[in-house]
């Protein structure tokens, strides 16, 4: 039987909303699962001591190590955690791979001409007179941290009659000039960013709005659109993330909304772009890096001209939101752990690695 790990930064897996999915769909497909952290791999015996999910509780259990391994860990800040993690995929396959920082994935695109013409043209910000200079052409800019998720640290920054307006997720600052150069240069030292021109996508209310592409790989190994959904940015905000107080909902009535009899050509494309952008950012990190992917998460806006534009690719993505999807996600996970353990195994006795 195949023994799934479940690598999460919580110790306890009762505080972890969806352990509970991902054991109950491990079971229905044959598999164990062993919910842990880093601090429970024991090297020396080659075991995991975690969590199993028995007769309705969670029980401590020691296993040997697992034949795949499904990461949820966020251990950036342990580094003995984080050596832990990298001495296990020495040992272990795992379902995934992060794909790079913001300005990685937009240059592995760029390579691309069938993506080239969704990205939004970006730099990478080294000065304040780089900033100004580049704003000086653009005029309406967004400022991204290089690294960053769920629309955390982003800047929406435009010029009006030599005030400088900025907003963030939470608050608006008007700037004089100098005020404007003093915040410019301490968000520049604080940590590294990125800049790109303000993409007009809002509904026809007038409400700022992004799509979220979920794409995972099934049982089979094969790339599969688990859901498009739209997510609408609070009031007085630009950030359209759900953990900034946006909304969400069913992509086909919001497009036929917005867009009338042309829905179903923007549909198309969107599920089109998901899956070949997925595919070939698989590829790349394969012939990189010898890893693969599992799960993206594509977030993209559409201009007044129907134009669609590449905003940026998320590594776990994580459940959506609403529209009752936990279990497509969660068994499309465990499928995909499932596969891959077999076909590490079958390659491994022919005597090469996947």
């Amino acid at each position: 039987m195949i023994l799934i790990g479940l690598l999460h930064h919580l110790e306890n897996p009762e505080k972890v909303t969806k352990s509970y999915a991902y054991a109950a769909v491990a079971k229905a497909e044959g598999a164990e699962l062993l919910y842990f952290c880093p601090s429970g791999v024991i090297f020396e015996k080659k075991c995991i001591k975690g969590y199993q999910y028995r007769a309705g509780n969670w029980v401590e259990s020691i296993c040997p190590f697992p034949d795949i391994i499904y990461n949820t860990s966020s251990a950036k800040k342990n580094t003995q955690w984080r050596e832990i993690i990298q001495k296990l995929k020495k040992q272990i396959p795992f379902t995934s791979y992060p794909i790079g920082n913001k300005m990685q994935v937009y240059q592995t695109l760029k390579k691309n001409s069938e993506f080239a013409e969704y990205l939004i043209a970006s730099i990478k910000v080294d000065s304040v007179k780089q900033f100004l200079d580049y704003f000086e052409v653009n005029k309406k800019v967004v400022l991204k941290p290089v690294r960053g998720h769920k629309g955390e640290g982003i800047i929406f920054i435009e010029s009006i009659n030599n005030q400088y307006h900025l907003l963030t997720n939470t608050t608006s600052f008007d700037f004089n000039y100098k005020e404007f150069l003093q915040f410019i240069s301490y968000k520049l030292q604080e940590k590294r960013y990125l800049v790109q021109p303000y993409i007009n996508c809002k509904t026809k209310s007038g409400t700022p709005y992004d799509l979220r592409l979920h794409v995972q790989k099934n049982g089979e190994g094969k790339w599969v659109n688990t859901t498009i959904y739209y997510r609408i940015a609070p009031k007085r905000s630009i950030i359209c993330n759900i953990s900034n107080g946006g909304l969400t909902g069913n992509l086909k009535p919001f497009l036929k909304q917005e867009f009338g009899d042309e829905y179903f050509n923007i549909k198309r494309t969107l599920e089109y772009l998901a899956i070949q952008l997925a595919k070939y950012l698989d590829k790349v990190r394969y012939e990189t890096f010898s890893q693969t992917l599992d799960e993206l998460g594509i977030d993209v806006g559409l201009d007044h001209s129907q134009r669609i534009w590449l905003y940026e690719v998320n590594w776990r993505p994580g459940c959506p939101p609403a529209f009752y999807l936990e279990l497509d996600v969660v068994r499309n996970t465990i499928r995909y752990a499932i596969f891959l353990a077999k076909m590490t195994k079958h390659n491994s006795n022919k005597g090469f690695n996947l």
